[in-house]
């Protein structure tokens, strides 16, 4: 089939490789504008966008995808489908019905479950234990449109919501080949999803991502890990917020008030809710990152320092 992919982030790049390397012809991509970046905030093209043309593959950078002289673009192409992975604006349905096979979705959770634009941070911080990646036709209504076919992947303990992204991504990129392969022979055919099950999950804001050092441990470190690495759990330390990265929960050491900080020679712990957290890496204000004992020794922290939050 001839093919058109649409992704912004670098989390889109394994699928379009993928593509790129497959039986199908890539004949263009499609990914949001240049955006300003960096302390200059001068424009960088989107990861999908530089591996394209690397790839010497045509790229459509459209300011919306309803703008006539992008569809008009789009129809010169003439894609037999479009495959889809995070390109992060709102297909029109003027959109939707240029290629005859639509426009096929790579979403980061089993559908029906976490519908939106964060899977995979929601499942991580709802303590799923499984989660993985499915293929479907898009339609108006989000993420509700009929399925090709579905991955899964076992959530470790201590994953990320970064980690866990990457392995989605390498994974999905197969299972989306696999779907354009069906599609192409007619093999697979798109089936309505179930309607029990359904949950979404709205974008993670900066908000969001305080830690609450009355929760339980259990669900402290839930938070950090979904929110890992962006937007980036984050907590006050005398008024100024101060980045932490995962935590380990510590069983059977005593309580410590929820945010009070225990320092020893080798680890940081903080108290929660229940048992006490190692913090792993810290980002204090106006600094690099670092391991947690390593800025411990730099700074000199007075008994019953505490965490807000």
């Amino acid at each position: 089939m001839r093919v058109v992919f649409a992704g912004t982030p670098e989390v889109a790049v394994p699928a379009l490789e993928a593509i790129a390397e497959s039986g199908h012809e890539l004949v263009g991509v499609v990914t949001r504008p240049d955006a300003p970046a960096g302390r200059g905030r001068r424009l960088v093209a989107s990861p999908v966008a530089v591996r394209a043309v690397e790839l010497g593959v045509p790229v459509l950078k459209p300011d919306h995808p309803r703008d006539p002289d992008f569809q008009a673009a789009l129809r010169a192409l003439a894609p037999d489908c479009c495959p889809v992975v995070a390109y992060g604006a709102l297909l029109p349905q003027s959109a939707l019905d240029i290629p005859p096979h639509g426009w096929v979705n790579l979403h980061f959770s089993c559908l029906p479950a976490w519908r939106g634009a964060a899977p995979v941070q929601h499942s991580v911080w709802a303590g799923d234990e499984v989660t993985g990646a499915t293929t479907f036709r898009i339609v108006k209504e989000l993420d509700a449109g009929p399925v090709f076919g579905v991955m899964t992947e076992r959530i470790r303990p201590d994953a990320t919501s970064g980690d866990l992204l990457a392995r989605l991504a390498e994974g999905g990129a197969g299972l989306l080949v696999a779907t354009l392969d069906g599609i192409a022979d007619g093999s697979l055919e798109a089936r309505p999803q179930q309607a029990e099950g359904v949950s979404y999950a709205p974008k993670i804001e900066v908000a969001d991502a305080e830690v609450d050092w009355t929760e339980p441990a259990a669900a402290v470190d839930r938070r950090i890990r979904a929110c890992t690495p962006a937007p980036g759990a984050w907590t006050l330390l005398d008024g100024e917020r101060f980045k932490v990265g995962p935590v380990t929960v510590v069983s059977g050491r005593d309580r410590l008030a929820p945010g009070e900080l225990e320092v020893t020679k080798s680890a940081i712990f903080v108290g929660t809710g229940t048992d006490p957290v190692r913090l792993g890496q810290v980002k204090p204000f106006g600094k690099k990152q670092m391991d947690a004992a390593d800025w411990a020794r730099g700074v000199r922290l007075e008994p019953g320092t505490t965490f807000a939050g």
